[in-house]
């Protein structure tokens, strides 16, 4: 495994999300009154305004758009990726080479970061 990433900010509003991510779990908001599931979290549905509730993902979905960053010390993905419960969040590819076709089937790869949670990435899915 490639060393800690930055840490990242557990307040009170994302304190849930990070603990999870932690255990490997990817969490996204659901409305509790029109049942729309919404990335990034929030404390309101950006849909209806109604009250949210944390929902586990499956951490599977597709890519929507990527990009290769190159830098002097080695590439990386960034991409779009459309979950399968319907929400797009930009995250980063691992271990995705050069060509990622838009469309690829990914899964859910968390990677450490330097206090102790967890920052979710995705890989292609070999299986899919």
């Amino acid at each position: 495994m490639s060393p800690a990433l930055q840490s990242v900010v557990d307040d009170a509003a994302t304190h849930p999300y990070w603990q999870a991510a932690a255990q490997g779990k990817l969490l996204i908001k659901r409305c509790k009154e029109c049942s729309q599931v919404h990335f990034y979290p929030r404390a309101l549905c950006p849909h209806c305004l109604g009250d949210t509730e944390w929902v586990e993902s499956r951490g599977v979905g597709r890519v929507y758009s990527a990009s290769t960053v190159q830098q002097a010390d080695g590439n990386y993905v960034i991409a779009y990726v459309e979950l399968d419960e319907g929400v797009t969040m930009l995250t980063n590819l691992i271990d995705a080479g050069d060509g990622v076709a838009i469309g690829a089937r990914v899964r859910l790869s968390m990677q450490p970061a330097a206090n102790e949670l967890a920052i979710p990435m995705f890989s292609l899915d070999k299986g899919a």
